[in-house]
C-alpha cells in the first residue's frame, strides 16, 4: 500500500482549475481514486456533474487518456478499449501496463447505465469501475435517483403537504453488482481516505471486473454548508447508513465497525433535503428511516459473520 508521502507526490491525474462546485466531494473523490491508481490509466466519464465541470471545450483537466461517454454507456465503452488493448497486448503492438477505470455518478449507475454495467461485470473485462453516488442527479437540477434516500426532498419528489420526499429506500447497487460474482466489488468514502485508497489498490491489483461505490456528498444537492462534505461522508459511516465493506473470493467483509453507532438523524439533521424530518409532525418518517437503517446493517453483520 502506497504511503501518504507516496500518494503525494504522484502527479496528479485530475488536474487543479477544473470548475466543480466550491467544498465538491465527487472531485475530491475522484482524486482520490485517480491518486490511488499508480502508472498508466484509460478512464471514461459517463454524463454527470464531474464530466461537465472537468470537460468543458476546449479545456480539460484530465491528464490522462479520458473518454466522454453519454450516460448509459461508461462501462461498455472502457470494456471495449480494455477488450482491443488485450488484442493488442497479445499481438505485442503494446507492451505497456495500462488500468482501466470507468466513472459514473449515481444516474448514470444505479439508473440509466445499469444495463451497460452489468454487461461489462458479466463478460468479466479486467476494469474497475467507481460509482460517485452523491444520491441524485445533481447535474439537470437535482432530481431523484435510485440512490436518494428515502424521505429525501428533490425537485421530482418534492415534500409537500400530501408527499414528503421520496417514498422508496435507495436501491442496494452493491450488493446487486455482487451478484455478478465479480472478481471485487466495495463501499468507500472519502472521509475514509486510506480504506478507500487500499480498495482502489486491490481492486486494479485483482485479475477480472472490479466495482467501487463510493458516497460523494453534494452540498448544493444535500443543502450543506461547503466546508462540511467530508463531515456528511464520515457521519455516513458512523450512522451505518454508509456501511464500509468489501466483497471478494465469495466472502463479504467489514472494513470498518463503528465504535457506537449513531442515529441517522446525526446525520440528516445538518442536511436541507431532510429538514422536514425533524418538524414533530414528521418524526415518524425519520423513526421509518432509522429502521430501515438498522435492518440493512444487521442484515450486513451478518453476511459478514460479525455481531451487532
Amino acid at each position: 500500500m502506497a504511503s501518504l508521502k507516496e500518494l503525494a507526490a504522484r502527479e496528479p491525474k485530475l488536474s487543479p482549475g477544473h470548475r466543480a462546485c466550491a467544498g465538491c466531494i465527487p472531485a475530491l473523490a475522484f482524486h482520490q481514486v485517480l491518486r490511488s491508481a499508480p502508472g498508466y490509466v484509460v478512464a471514461g466519464c459517463a454524463t454527470g456533474c464531474m464530466e461537465v465541470v472537468t470537460t468543458i471545450f476546449p479545456y480539460t483537466a484530465w491528464n490522462i487518456p479520458f473518454i466522454h461517454n453519454a450516460f448509459e454507456n461508461s462501462a461498455a465503452t472502457i470494456s471495449g478499449v480494455e477488450a482491443a488493448y488485450q488484442v493488442l497486448k497479445r499481438k505485442g503492438k503494446v507492451t505497456k501496463d495500462i488500468k482501466f477505470i470507468a466513472f459514473g455518478g449515481d444516474g448514470g449507475t444505479y439508473d440509466i447505465g445499469l444495463q451497460s454495467l452489468s454487461g461489462a461485470m458479466e463478460r468479466g473485462h479486467n476494469m474497475l469501475y467507481v460509482c460517485y453516488d452523491n444520491e441524485a442527479y445533481m447535474n439537470t437540477g437535482i432530481q431523484r435517483s435510485s440512490a436518494t434516500p428515502f424521505a429525501a426532498d428533490t425537485k421530482t419528489a418534492p415534500v409537500g403537504k400530501v408527499h414528503k420526499g421520496k417514498k422508496q429506500y435507495p436501491k442496494k447497487l452493491t450488493e446487486i453488482i455482487i451478484a455478478h460474482d465479480v472478481a471485487y466489488a466495495a463501499q468507500a468514502s472519502p472521509s475514509h481516505w486510506r480504506d478507500l485508497n487500499r480498495k482502489v489498490e486491490k481492486a486494479l491489483s485483482i485479475e477480472g471486473p472490479a466495482f467501487i461505490n463510493v458516497l460523494a456528498p453534494c452540498p448544493p444537492g444535500w443543502r450543506f454548508p461547503s466546508d462540511m462534505g467530508l463531515e456528511m461522508a464520515r457521519l455516513a459511516v458512523e450512522t451505518c447508513f454508509w456501511p464500509l465493506y468489501e466483497f471478494e473470493n465469495g466472502k463479504r467483509k467489514l472494513t470498518y465497525k463503528p465504535k457506537e453507532k449513531l442515529p441517522i438523524s446525526e446525520w440528516t439533521k445538518h442536511q436541507g433535503r431532510f429538514r422536514h424530518l425533524h418538524q414533530e409532525e414528521n418524526k415518524h418518517l425519520l423513526e421509518q428511516a432509522q429502521q430501515e437503517v438498522d435492518r440493512r446493517w444487521n442484515e450486513l453483520l451478518a453476511l459478514c459473520g460479525e455481531s451487532a
